[in-house]
Formats: C-alpha cells, sequence, structure tokens
C-alpha cells in the first residue's frame, strides 16, 4: 500500500520502507551514513482511524526517542497501560519486559530508534539512568530538546520535520561523546554472536573482572552484559521464526544455544509476554 500523502515526499528516500494500514501508516528511513551503529532507523507514524490500536513490543536492544504530535500514547512496561501512563514525548532505556502500548487512533510521531551506545552519545547520561524506566522528555531536563520539540510540532511538512530531525542527531552525535572502545567491543561481539559469546571469553579477552565488566555494561549500555546477550539470543531466535528457515521450536532453540525449548519458552514470556506460537500468530 502507498504511503499517505503527508509522508509522500519521504517515501521516496532511497531505503524508505512503509507499512500503511487502514488504522495507521509507518514510513522509515535508514540514517546518514555517520550514524550507522548509533541511530537504527528514524521513523514517522500517523494514526488515522480513530479508533483504539494495542500493541505489544517484546524486550530489545533499542532505546526509542518519540517526539509526539498530537494525542498521547499510553505505555507500561511489562503491564496493560492505565490512563495515567500518558507520553507524548519521551525515551525509555533497555528492559527485560514487554513494553504495552495503547492509543485512541489519532497519535503522530517522529521516533529515533537508538542502539544503546548510540543513546549514551545522544544524552551524555549512564544508561542506568534510563533502564527499565518511561521517562518523559521534559523530565531530562535538556533545553536542545525541548527546542526540537517546538521546532518539529510548529511544521507541518513531514519531509521538513525529517530533514529538522536529522539535521539535530547529527549534530548532537558528534559534539558527543563516543563509548570507549572496549565497550564498543564486547557489545559488538554479545551481538553478532547472537548472545552466544560467554562473559568468561569477554573478561579473558579484556582482561577485565566480572565485576568491572558489569559495571561499565551498566553506564554505557544500561544492563550487564549477560543480560544483553540473553535478549540478543532471543531476538535471533525471533528472527529465525519469522524467517521459517528452521523445521521447529525444537530446532530453533538448538540453534540459538538455549538448553531446550522450554528455555526459549521461558524467555519469552518474560521478554515477549506469551508464549513462542502465540507469539508468531500476532506477528
Amino acid at each position: 500500500m502507498r504511503a499517505e500523502p503527508q509522508f509522500a515526499a519521504v517515501s521516496t528516500r532511497p531505503g524508505a520502507t512503509v507499512v500503511a494500514t487502514d488504522t495507521f501508516t509507518l514510513l522509515k528511513v535508514p540514517p546518514p551514513a555517520e550514524l550507522v551503529g548509533l541511530v537504527l532507523d528514524i521513523a514517522l507514524y500517523r494514526e488515522s482511524s480513530g479508533k483504539p490500536i494495542r500493541q505489544v513490543e517484546t524486550a530489545s536492544l533499542v532505546v526509542p526517542l518519540l517526539i509526539g504530535f498530537s494525542d498521547p500514547f499510553e505505555i507500561a512496561l511489562g503491564r496493560p497501560p492505565t490512563a495515567q501512563d500518558g507520553y507524548h514525548s519521551f525515551t525509555s532505556g533497555l528492559c527485560l519486559t514487554p513494553v504495552n502500548i495503547a492509543s485512541a487512533g489519532a497519535c503522530s510521531c517522529l521516533e529515533f530508534t537508538l542502539t544503546p551506545l548510540g543513546a549514551r552519545r545522544f544524552f551524555g547520561v549512564p544508561m542506568s539512568e534510563l533502564t527499565e524506566q518511561m521517562v518523559h522528555l521534559d523530565q531530562l531536563g535538556d533545553r536542545s530538546l525541548d527546542s526540537l520539540r517546538q521546532q518539529l510540532g510548529n511544521e507541518e511538512s513531514w519531509d521538513r520535520r525529517l530533514a529538522i530531525a536529522e539535521a539535530f542527531i547529527l549534530g548532537r552525535m558528534r559534539a558527543g561523546t563516543p563509548s570507549s572502545g572496549a565497550i564498543r567491543w564486547a557489545y559488538e561481539r554479545i551481538v553478532a554472536s547472537g548472545g552466544g559469546i560467554s562473559v568468561a571469553e569477554l573478561t579473558t579477552s579484556l582482561d577485565w573482572s566480572r565485576k568491572h565488566l558489569a559495571a561499565r555494561f551498566h553506564e554505557e549500555v544500561g544492563l550487564p552484559p549477560k543480560a544483553v546477550a540473553r535478549i540478543s539470543r532471543f531476538m535471533r531466535a525471533q528472527s529465525l521464526a519469522r524467517a521459517r528457515t528452521e523445521s521447529g521450536w525444537a530446532d530453533i532453540a538448538a540453534g540459538c544455544g538455549y538448553a531446550d525449548q522450554a528455555h526459549l519458552a521461558r524467555d519469552f514470556r518474560e521478554f515477549a509476554g506469551t508464549t513462542p506460537s502465540a507469539w508468531v500468530a500476532g506477528t
């Protein structure tokens, strides 16, 4: 399906992807080349049905930065949201539970999807301060983010909104402090291995103690390396299930390094809030 008119100019960009239904339009564009490894994508989202929408996002290794332009979302970590859980513009650190989202069907927003290392560089605060939390942007006391929100809110063109957002995040990342080489190396090894590398291998290679590695991960990533590995393994299982490259859940469990299928099912319960089969049926 085609993007709605407000997104038409953006949808012609190289690499842009569009999901359009009778209730919403989601358009994602890849980040500028300079931001690869720090930003996964920049998304524009607009609901159009006026009917309630419910979504569940599983635990993952991404940090959202969302700027809303209309109605708030109701969002809660690991439980159904209530009317007291309204968020217009927000961020959230890594968490080990599913994210439950509800809206009345009239929301619109722009979202940066950051890697944990990108978020550390962007926000300039210990990522442990955001772990397992929903944070309103105005709680951060960041005047430049407040200014960006006002500028984007006053702009009606989605194409210009995207251009403003890209320029802002480029400048912010250039001015930010990069992650340490050791933590970047260790994090990338965990992700590349699908959670298969052990903490012992990492500490041996870095000549660090487990305690020191965990403390540095809390600072720069938000979770200890073992938890990051668990999420990475879970995400690999999701990828294999989507691709249907394995014959069944037992094969997926074995291919991802789980002890058995029951072990995989426990992670799905914790990270997705449901069974593996129910999760596949809902994708």
